[in-house]
Parts: structure tokens; C-alpha cells; sequence
């Protein structure tokens, strides 16, 4: 089974796969993660496509490389992913939400009732 889809290039795809393991808390500071070597042989990539991916989030500073010892979470990354996630939220996520569910005549009333709802079952799991 492929685990990367035909909408964005692969090396996005593993840099917003490891941002969204960095932010749900399953890669913690100063854990290492998968080498590109691994990525390459595991998904049957080009090793070049992982580095892409790597070098990308090296520069966002969400990793860092160890010499000799591959590529680690940077300290705080997950505060500064959030940091950016929560400045683009309103405008990227909710705002285009609200655009539909108006155009689909959902009263607000009907979407926080449905944001509750899915905190409920959210928190019963």
C-alpha cells in the first residue's frame, strides 16, 4: 500500500507527516527520527526525496542533525509549530469552514453544536 497520495510532491508529504507527529506529541524533543536511508528503503523513495523533506524542516528548525547520528526533534519544536499552526488557523481553517456551512445554510448554532459534540466523543475515546 502507498502511504503518499498524487496531490503534493513525496517530500512535502513526509515533512507534514513528521510536523504533524511533532505536534500530536509522538515525536518528542530531542527524539530521533527516521533516517532517510530508512525512509528511502521503507517507502521505496528516492533517499534524495527524504532529504528534501529533512533539509526543509532543518531550516524550519523543527530538527536538527547530529554528526554521525542522524536527524533529532529540535528543543521547543512542538511549542513553535504550534506557535505558527495557531496564527493561520482562523484564517486557513475556520474561516473557509464557516464560508461553506453558510453556503450551506448550517446555522452557527448548528456548528458549535457539532464542535461539541465532537469534543464529547473526542474525550470519551
Amino acid at each position: 500500500m502507498d502511504p503518499f497520495d498524487n496531490r503534493s510532491p513525496i517530500y512535502l508529504q513526509i515533512a507534514d507527516g513528521i510536523r504533524r507527529s511533532i505536534l500530536a506529541g509522538e515525536l518528542a524533543d530531542g527524539e530521533q527520527v527516521m533516517s532517510t536511508t530508512q525512509y528511502a528503503t521503507t517507502y521505496r523513495i528516492n533517499p534524495a526525496t527524504a532529504a528534501k523533506a529533512m533539509t526543509l524542516l532543518v531550516d524550519e528548525d523543527l530538527l536538527h542533525k547530529r554528526r554521525g547520528l542522524g536527524m533529532f526533534v529540535s528543543d521547543g519544536a512542538r511549542e513553535r509549530l504550534r506557535l505558527r499552526r495557531r496564527a493561520t488557523f482562523w484564517d486557513e481553517v475556520l474561516r473557509p469552514v464557516l464560508a461553506e456551512a453558510h453556503d450551506l445554510g448550517i446555522t452557527t448554532a448548528e456548528v458549535v453544536s457539532h464542535i461539541q459534540q465532537a469534543e464529547q466523543a473526542q474525550g470519551e475515546r
